[in-house]
């Protein structure tokens, strides 16, 4: 990733991650308009293997395809799948096989499958996957064409959750959470047992000790079952047990999971983190917002607004994956007036420090992957 990439990505890094419209389509903001094979405007899908809402993952990659439109006049159209499992490969079939599109956008470890099948069949279609990569090898049966339409994001989550881990284990120490004086226990709750959740545990658990913390005072559990990202009331079980075994912070690394972390944290009066987007901002209940400690970014919005920056002029590296962390300004943290608030200065300035270390290459965090 070249530093003009890092300076576009790290100007935008904080977008309004809360919108959360069905579609879009903005008018050009520069000169020249995007144009298909055919001379029209180009025009991009993108395919939610859930539901906007979540306040987080989703509604910042939509955030960002709402400033590629009023930006560089790309048409935009978003189709939510919901969260039942069995409507996605045909939703996605279905969506691909429509020929309104130029560029087809998707994300999540889920849908890998989906789209390293459909690109070859859809040669003359662009392909944009966040937050994972495409099977370019062709291992699983897909990418027969070695997904040479196909432009992947990674994210390096593990260097988020190292900074969650250190911030919460300096927080703890300190004892200057209101009501949770005493703890020392934090909890991290993930949505499923794949390697980009269990790579922001890693993190974590890795920063936590780092930052002075013991590793046996965090506590971990995955939500599981049919819908993991899109079910607050077992998250909510879970947060409630958390807090009961002693934690002070829990963070939920599991979409709109996490809502019924939120409600926890206040019923309990106990604290959490954000994911994905500053959550002390886009959760509606302000009381459950003043439970949000920092929120870890994993700006989706930057990543896929360079990509059209880069695809108007054909600069962007299709049949390639790009891994993009705290060197890039890809994913990082918030400081605003909760985390001053309730995190030290000393210990600001030492995340603020091993921040800056992680990106230069001289912390190397520990990852899933």
């Amino acid at each position: 990733m070249n530093k003009a990439i890092k300076r576009t990505i790290a100007a935008i890094a904080v977008s309004a991650a809360a919108i959360t419209m069905a579609g879009c389509a903005g008018s050009a903001g520069s000169s020249s308009t995007p144009e298909s094979s055919n001379g029209a405007t180009k025009s991009i899908k993108f395919v939610i293997n859930g539901t906007l809402g979540d306040k987080s993952f989703f509604d910042s990659a939509q955030a960002g395809l709402k400033k590629i439109a009023d930006s560089y006049g790309y048409k935009v159209q978003t189709v939510e799948l919901g969260s039942e499992r069995t409507k996605w490969q045909p939703g996605f079939e279905d969506a691909a096989a429509a020929d309104d599109y130029d560029i087809f956008v998707a994300g999540t470890y889920d849908a890998v499958d989906f789209v390293s099948k459909l690109a070859p069949e859809h040669a003359d279609k662009k392909f944009w996957l966040f937050d994972a990569s495409a099977d370019y090898k062709g291992v699983n049966g897909g990418c027969s064409n070695k997904c040479d339409n196909v432009y992947s994001i990674t994210f390096k989550q593990n260097e988020g959750g190292y900074l969650a881990g250190y911030a919460a284990a300096g927080t703890l120490a300190a004892g200057t959470l209101p009501g949770a004086e005493s703890s020392k226990k934090a909890g991290v709750i993930g949505a499923v047992e794949i390697p980009t959740i269990s790579d922001f545990l890693v993190g974590f658990k890795a920063g936590f000790e780092a930052g002075g913390g013991s590793s046996s005072n965090v506590i971990s559990q995955y939500i599981g079952g049919s819908v993991p990202f899109a079910d607050a009331p077992r998250a909510k079980e879970i947060a409630n047990s958390m807090y009961g075994q002693g934690a002070g912070i829990v963070w939920p690394v599991a979409g709109s999971s996490g809502f019924g972390v939120f409600e926890s944290s206040l019923e309990q009066k106990r604290y959490t983190f954000g994911i994905d987007a500053d959550q002390s901002q886009t959760l509606k209940s302000t009381e459950q917002r003043e439970r949000v400690i920092t929120s870890i970014l994993k700006n989706v919005d930057a990543a896929l607004l360079d990509a059209a920056k880069r695809d108007k002029t054909g600069s962007l590296p299709y049949g390639n994956t790009e891994s993009l962390g705290l060197r890039e300004g890809a994913v990082g943290y918030v400081d605003n007036a909760q985390y001053q608030k309730f995190v030290p200065q000393q210990v600001r300035d030492t995340v603020a420090d091993v921040a800056k270390k992680i990106a230069d290459g001289t912390v190397t965090v520990p990852s899933a992957f």
